[in-house]
């Protein structure tokens, strides 16, 4: 029985000092994020056609005083989105005058269309690549009142949504 206990006691410190030696390791890691500046958005200047002639189409650049400006603010340094909501017609009462084409420039630079990035306003996102805390967005357009134009105050509102990509 003696050599049955000393192989016991044997096995018993053999296990425990095996356990002791399969200690659990562990690391660790930081959660991070970085809160954006929430982005203002305003409609600066409208885009104004002024008298139109019927039968006569007329367009607006982005260059013109007359064009539509948003101002932005935003996260220096990051990127956004521009998705736009725009309409088919200008209308006055149950009156239409449709609107052609639309234009587009962007600068990150300066409040100016001079040296902008052009592009096609639309439902489909334009994306503007990080640069400072301000963007200019230029918009322009092609009326077309028919030749039996009726005559009156035609509006319609362009909508500009900007999101951080």
């Amino acid at each position: 029985m003696r050599i049955a206990t000393v192989l016991s006691t044997l096995t018993a410190v053999a296990l425990s000092v095996g356990a002791g030696s399969l200690q659990a390791q562990s690391g660790s890691i930081q959660a991070t994020a970085t809160v954006l500046t929430a982005i203002t958005v305003t409609g600066t200047n409208p885009l104004a056609f002024g008298n139109v002639t019927p039968g006569v189409n007329k367009t607006i650049a982005i260059t013109d005083a007359t064009a539509g400006l948003f101002s932005v603010v935003k996260q220096a340094a990051t990127s956004v989105a521009l998705t736009f909501t725009l309409p088919a017609n200008l209308t006055s009462g149950a009156n239409n005058m449709p609107i052609g084409t639309w234009t587009g420039g962007w600068n990150n630079t300066a409040n100016t269309p001079v040296g902008a990035t052009s592009f096609t306003p639309s439902a489909a996102a334009t994306t503007v690549p990080s640069g400072g805390a301000n963007l200019w967005v230029f918009v322009g357009g092609t009326v077309a009142p028919a030749a039996a134009q009726a005559a009156g105050a035609y509006v319609g509102t362009v909508t500009m949504q900007v999101a951080y990509l």
